[in-house]
């Protein structure tokens, strides 16, 4: 008989496979740590809203829009009016790693919405005492068309994450869609949900091109200042633009466009003067990993000392105002940990990065990502894993925790 180990196949995990049994291996890994011991806010998870969108079509406020979508998807909704490219979603790599945007997972419990029921299992199961919900379906809406529908369906999206799902369960929180390519509807929006009950920020898509220091948009950084609401950028992926369009793989793509999209909002945002004219607004960055930060901060401290009178709104350098914006941690690139490292202290991570999952996507990172990291010391790791989160969209701190936050 042969001495070799038995080696046996993993599961197959498709789109049917239970979150729990996805992330049974995260509870073990929280276990062997003792993590329990740790506040965890998620600050960057996806919410299913493709595969409610028949139920997100009800809140649309526009009669016609609304009794039109019904024709679509052989009468279910599905899909209306949503401007993405089904045929170029490579994700999958041909099937071998199942997306999860749309976990069809079984559930039996008609209590409170499908969406809920799918947060807890993940919460749960990662030990989270707060989850950030974002869209998934809305992430490439900056890109529509037509203005008018990224206005109206990002009011139904925001109607029904509000007034249908957050009620339900007071660990999710969720920061709002703008439809920033019509700023007085983005003023509108922040005017009609800012203090909504588990309301905790406002979204803007990465993947759009309007310039983020374009003079309509200033009273809507105001308006979020003022609230002491924090403004996300949210990166995603785009295979349409002049540059992205040469590259001929999906990997290439996806490290790049996430990247590029944020990387040109965040030169406008901080060149402009906009962290001189908005001291106390909380920004983020979100989805488009860690190892561009640096560089940015290198390359735009080298050209303003060479041409500081292009940006006369700036006392400082301007990888000093980026040392002041939140950070969102996934995907960390981690395979040169001394370069991670030198990453974490010039963001001044201690302060300003922030633990995010991005689940149930298929490069989602679980808590002990962070946990793990040998060059952070405990106070570190508590204030990335949730008491940086905590302070960004005041969260109550609960009990147990608040000796050690």
């Amino acid at each position: 008989m042969s001495d070799q180990p038995k080696i046996s196949e993993l599961p197959i995990i498709d789109a049917y496979t239970h979150s729990n049994d996805i992330l049974a291996k995260v509870q073990q890994q929280s276990a062997d740590r003792r993590m329990e011991d740790y506040l965890i806010v998620d600050v960057d998870s996806h919410i299913g809203d493709a595969e409610a969108w028949p139920e997100v079509l009800k809140f649309i406020e526009n009669d016609a829009t609304r009794e039109a979508a019904a024709f679509f998807g052989g009468g279910t909704g599905r899909g209306a009016f949503i401007n993405n490219q089904p045929g170029l979603q490579m994700q999958h790599v041909g099937g071998r790693i199942p997306h999860g945007a749309a976990l069809q997972e079984k559930i039996d419990d008609k209590s409170v919405p499908r969406v809920v029921t799918l947060a807890r299992r993940a919460m749960d199961s990662m030990g989270l005492s707060y989850q950030v919900f974002f869209p998934s379906a809305l992430l490439f809406l900056g890109m529509h068309p037509v203005r008018e529908m990224e206005v109206e369906l990002a009011l139904a999206y925001n109607r029904w994450i509000v007034e249908h799902v957050l009620p339900h369960e007071p660990r999710m929180k969720a920061m709002l869609y703008l439809p920033f390519n019509t700023p007085e509807a983005a003023e509108a929006m922040v005017k009609r949900f800012i203090g909504a009950k588990g309301v905790c920020g406002f979204l803007v898509t990465s993947t759009r091109y309007q310039p983020v220091h374009a003079n309509e948009y200033m009273r809507v950084y105001s308006m979020l200042e003022e609230a002491g609401m924090p403004i996300g950028f949210h990166a995603h992926h785009n295979w349409n633009n002049e540059y992205t369009k040469q590259l001929n793989r999906f990997l290439s793509m996806h490290a790049i466009s996430f990247v590029l999209s944020n990387l040109v909002h965040m030169t406008n945002w901080v060149i402009n003067g906009l962290p001189e004219r908005f001291p106390k607004l909380k920004v983020m960055w979100i989805e488009s990993g860690l190892a561009w930060v640096p560089f940015l901060m290198q390359r735009l401290d080298h050209e303003y000392l060479m041409r500081v009178s292009e940006a006369p709104l700036l006392k400082r350098l301007p990888s000093e105002y980026m040392q002041e914006m939140f950070y969102t941690v996934q995907p960390m690139e981690a395979t040169n940990m001394k370069l991670l490292e030198g990453t974490f202290e010039a963001i001044k991570a201690d302060t300003q990065l922030l633990y995010a999952s991005d689940w149930p996507h298929w490069d989602f990172d679980v808590p002990s990502r962070i946990y793990d990291l040998p060059f952070l010391n405990e106070q570190s790791k508590r204030n990335i894993l949730g008491g940086n989160a905590a302070k960004v969209f005041n969260l109550e701190i609960p009990e147990r925790y608040k000796s050690k936050y």
